[in-house]
């Protein structure tokens, strides 16, 4: 079968995907970023210890997978301008040069173990990505329909394709379990024992507030990249049904058992409720008006989350999590990460498209 032409601005979308997953990459190897210091460790040394030395199963599973998106996704960008061949041997080299750096950085950082399985791995989970890209390229039928699809609903445009990834990191930071469908501070509740009951919670009307404010940020993104405004009320239904069934998901996987629907709360139903009447709002104004909305919206949701929520950090959530390896900080850190950038790279993206 004749194998699909990528085009540079389909390729963009891809492009920018790529480079956020790699920032992913980057934070969950070298998060906290604190107590870096020279432990006599030699590069060299590392890559010529035995393979089997810090072995095991679920790290090197792990790692495979965890650098398998990578590759497809520089592959399939690569190919707007290569041949197959040249695609998966960049994408490899890509592969291979992010995971010998982050495993170099290792070496300073006391928590961490710098590991050549880990390289190998990496490796070979950027390899597989880019067989897959190239693989599902040739599937022309499929390609069309997406395109088709894509210029149906959504504005072109680099600035949109930026919006699109800014989409994808909305809903990647919310997948979380141990955070409220839309909110941001981590659930913390102690260990339950049988037959007693914890006291209630004081209702906190910033985190629905916060909620609220997240929901329309999501609105006015779909508004803005979003042909037809008529359809963003479909559009948000779809994107957090997603949301929500990729968050049961990994509740399921992840929590225990008593705390499989905690990120349902009564804090987060309200501002969902409240939002979704407030959005029908932003279908009337013009586009610069709803531009200039958007970026109050992501002002005050900025202001709130960081000055007026509660505190709550990533090792908070660990009561309620049945997962026991060391990656669970990390998961954490990154979904509080992107909800703190997230209004930011909003207010820079409507700021991009003010003209457009």
């Amino acid at each position: 079968m004749r194998e699909l032409f990528i085009t540079e601005t389909r390729a963009r979308l891809r492009t920018w995907l790529a480079l956020g997953y790699a920032l992913f990459i980057a934070y969950a190897s070298l998060s906290p970023f604190t107590g870096w210091r020279e432990q006599g460790l030699n590069f060299a040394d590392v890559l010529a210890a035995p393979l089997a030395l810090t072995y095991t199963h679920f790290d090197a599973a792990l790692n495979l997978l965890s650098y398998l998106p990578l590759g497809l996704l520089i592959a399939l960008a690569l190919r707007s301008r290569l041949g197959a061949l040249a695609s998966v041997a960049l994408a490899l080299v890509a592969g291979m040069l992010l995971s010998a750096g982050m495993e170099y950085l290792q070496m300073y950082l006391p928590r961490r173990i710098s590991s050549n399985m880990d390289l190998l791995s990496n490796s070979t989970g950027a390899l597989l990505g880019a067989l897959l890209a190239v693989s599902i390229a040739s599937w022309t039928r499929l390609f069309t329909l997406l395109v088709r699809w894509r210029s149906r609903l959504f504005h072109h445009g680099k600035e949109m394709d930026f919006g699109l990834a800014l989409l994808a990191l909305w809903m990647f930071g919310q997948i979380n379990p141990s955070l409220p469908m839309l909110g941001n501070v981590f659930i913390s509740e102690v260990a339950r024992q049988p037959f007693v009951a914890l006291p209630p919670a004081p209702f906190d009307i910033w985190e629905s507030i916060a909620v609220m404010l997240n929901l329309l940020m999501l609105g006015t993104l779909l508004l803005t990249s979003l042909r037809a405004p008529r359809n963003v009320v479909t559009a948000l239904l779809l994107v957090l049904s997603v949301v929500a069934l990729a968050k049961f998901v990994a509740a399921a996987l992840l929590l225990k058992s008593w705390a499989l629907l905690l990120w349902i709360n009564g804090e987060a139903v309200l501002g969902m409720l409240i939002g979704m009447l407030l959005l029908s709002a932003l279908l009337w104004p013009p586009r610069a008006a709803m531009i200039t909305l958007g970026a109050a919206i992501a002002a005050g949701y900025f202001v709130i989350v960081n000055f007026l929520l509660g505190d709550s950090t990533p090792a908070s959530a660990a009561s309620i999590y049945h997962w026991h390896y060391g990656h669970l900080l990390n998961y954490n850190g990154l979904a509080q990460t992107i909800s703190l950038l997230f209004p930011l790279l909003l207010l820079w993206h409507l700021w991009r498209i003010r003209k457009v």
